[in-house]
């Protein structure tokens, strides 16, 4: 099983990023899919979740109306497009397959001009 985060970066304040999690070795189909994130010294906080095939989303009150969580079923792979984009989101982002111990290795994200 692999999950493999990419997109983070540094950012502005304001700006927007897109994260991508590619996945491979286990069945895609049927499986609701999570970011997660986490900052220095923090725990991790569920970010978004989406289900299959893709049509509910529920995200943290944080990051609702500002992040977007997305789905390629047939390139086995999930988003999350992240706008307005603050400091406190500064972060550590992955991804997981819902309910199961299966996690990427993560995707830095840091907000500061």
């Amino acid at each position: 099983v692999q999950l493999v985060e990419s997109g983070g970066g540094l950012v502005q304040p304001g700006g927007s990023l897109r994260l991508s999690c590619t996945t491979s070795g286990f069945t895609f189909s049927g499986l609701a899919m999570r970011w997660y994130r986490q900052a220095p010294g923090k725990g991790r906080e569920l970010v978004a979740t989406i289900n299959y095939p893709g049509q509910s989303t529920n995200y943290s009150d944080s990051v609702k109306g500002r992040f977007t969580i997305s789905r390629d079923n047939a390139r086995n792979t999930v988003y999350l497009q992240m706008n307005s984009l603050k400091p406190e989101d500064t972060a550590v982002y992955y991804c997981s397959v819902y309910g199961s111990s299966y996690w990427g290795q993560g995707t830095q994200v840091t907000v500061s001009s």
